[in-house]
């Protein structure tokens, strides 16, 4: 039994590699090998390999220092963090929260075989993201250093115990996030947040891996002499890779008591934790008066309550409203650098500096696209809409204006932080504001342009029409593409231009594409929405 739960675990956490859930049937034997051979390159030639070269780099000037322990400290660490973050929120979906937990506990299977298989599903996950880490410098190590019956038996029995101290920690931190989870009331912005952190954190680290790695190498004596005095554990943890007996028989019995323990809590308080549902506030009458909007705000209504909703269509289709706001902040810190590195660059040709100044901002802005899956998105309920008392060009119009508000404020932010810090005249700088801001227009149009183009409502998960659609492809690659062009026309036509040419003729190309635009939507783009 306990290993029929397993698989059917397994088969729950890589069902998109098992099943195509458009065409609603199994997947054919040649894509599902196809299907897990690219995830093996993804882990082991991309992440494996990634982790290797950070071991090549640490390992042999710390082993010469006779800092082998740290070293494996560090790679263990590394391991503990991969495995703990990749498979915490598996841990919250499969084991507290899972969704066939009431059927199982229905059926006649003993209580302690449900825990164990789902404490095999998170161990397996957690030694899969653990080991991506810890194998490769352990196989540096043995390569370059030693290799002798106590080092290679050290290695091995360090991802055991890396692999259970992942399983502790997943059980811990998953059962954190699922009752928070079981408390949050937006939980769509609470998880772009954590994504936007995660993100940073992952950018953060990538840019500074190279300096605290060089630091590592450079003082490995003095930090090894620290972390020996203020954290020995630490030091016994390294030292099971080496070989030392002592340290394993100690890290093994700690590992080993700390799992039996969990097993045993887990054991006992399972019951309550699968059947939990979370804290709901009794619903008390409470007479109140509602505001009535007009129909256009309403409309504007539900397609933001849709955008905030939704993780996938806030940090696919809206990152350009962050990196807006964070592009004019430090416009006011250091646009006068930036004017006088471009000034210089080009020769004081304050044409060009304008048009690549114009060229950036509408680049950034091209970053948002929500107008262009917004048809899509409406999916198998777009009946609904339709069967409203609505005009057509109401509904369209509302898609159009959350682009517009969403990318015009940040838009005016970035504007009124880096034009005065560019030193433009106040003439030139209107000129490029108009650029910007009919950019803007523009992109929101042939964004719900490609949206009533080429539709897909036929889908099964909303990341289809947000991510891998033609008409978010064709959007942001033209946005790209038009963005670029006062730039690189103020660079073609070489520095004695006029300031004002490329900028006026860029604004009125502009214009007269919104035109041609704004009537095709207004006509024909409501016939066919109409007609889906």
């Amino acid at each position: 039994m306990l290993k029929q739960l397993v698989k059917k675990q397994m088969a729950e956490i890589f069902r998109s590699y098992l099943y195509d859930a458009k065409k609603n049937k199994k997947r054919s034997k040649g894509a599902f090998i196809l299907y897990f051979a690219l995830f093996a390159l993804l882990m082991v030639g991309v992440l494996g390999g990634m982790f290797a070269f950070v071991a090549l780099m640490l390992c042999e000037d710390m082993a010469a220092a006779n800092m082998g322990w740290l070293y494996f400290t560090l790679m263990g660490l590394m391991a503990i963090f991969m495995g703990a973050f990749g498979s915490v929120f598996n841990t919250y979906s499969s084991l507290y929260l899972a969704k066939d937990n009431d059927l199982l506990l229905s059926l006649p299977i003993p209580l302690r075989v449900i825990v164990a298989s789902r404490l095999v599903t998170v161990y397996l996950m957690g030694l899969m993201y653990s080991a991506m880490v810890i194998l490769p410098a352990v196989i540096v190590y043995w390569i370059q250093v030693a290799h002798s019956a106590a080092v290679i038996a050290g290695g091995l029995l360090l991802m055991v115990l890396i692999s259970l101290i992942v399983l502790l920690l997943s059980c811990l931190l998953g059962w954190v996030v699922a009752k928070i989870s079981l408390k949050l009331k937006h939980k769509g912005i609470t998880t772009v947040l954590v994504s936007l952190v995660a993100i940073g954190l992952y950018y953060f680290i990538y840019f500074k891996a190279q300096t605290v790695i060089a630091d590592l190498v450079a003082n490995a004596a003095v930090y090894g002499a620290k972390i020996k005095g203020a954290a020995y554990p630490l030091y016994v943890f390294g030292r099971v890779a080496e070989g030392d007996w002592l340290a394993m028989l100690l890290v093994t019995a700690v590992t080993v008591l700390l799992t039996a323990l969990t097993w045993l809590l887990l054991s006992r308080s399972f019951l309550r934790l699968a059947t939990s549902g979370g804290s709901a506030a009794k619903a008390r009458y409470q007479e109140k008066k509602v505001r009535v909007r007009s129909l256009s705000a309403a409309l504007l209504g539900k397609e933001y309550r849709r955008f905030v909703s939704s993780p996938n269509y806030m940090l696919n289709c809206g990152f350009g409203i962050l990196i807006l706001i964070a592009a004019g902040v430090m416009m006011l810190f250091k646009g006068g650098e930036l004017s006088m590195l471009l000034t210089s660059v080009f020769n004081g040709s304050e044409g060009i500096v304008l048009a690549l100044t114009v060229s950036m901002a509408c680049l950034l802005a091209s970053m948002n696209d929500m107008a262009a899956p917004s048809i899509s998105l409406e999916g198998k309920n777009l009946w609904v809409l339709r069967s409203l008392p609505v005009p057509v060009w109401e509904a369209l119009k509302a898609k159009l204006k959350l682009q517009l508000l969403l990318t015009g404020i940040p838009m005016v932010f970035l504007l009124c932080c880096a034009l005065p810090m560019m030193g433009f005249s106040p003439l030139l700088a209107l000129l490029a504001a108009v650029c910007c801001l009919l950019n803007v227009l523009l992109m929101a149009l042939f964004g719900l342009f490609m949206g009533l183009k080429m539709p897909n409502l036929n889908w099964t998960s909303e990341i289809t029409p947000i991510k891998q659609s033609g008409s978010v492809m064709f959007s942001l690659l033209g946005g790209w593409v038009y963005a670029i062009l006062p730039g690189a026309a103020a660079l073609l036509l070489g520095p004695q231009l006029a300031p004002a040419l490329v900028p006026s003729l860029f604004a009125l190309l502009t214009a007269a594409l919104c035109v041609l635009l704004y009537v095709w939507l207004k006509k024909r783009g409501t016939r066919a929405f109409a007609a889906l």
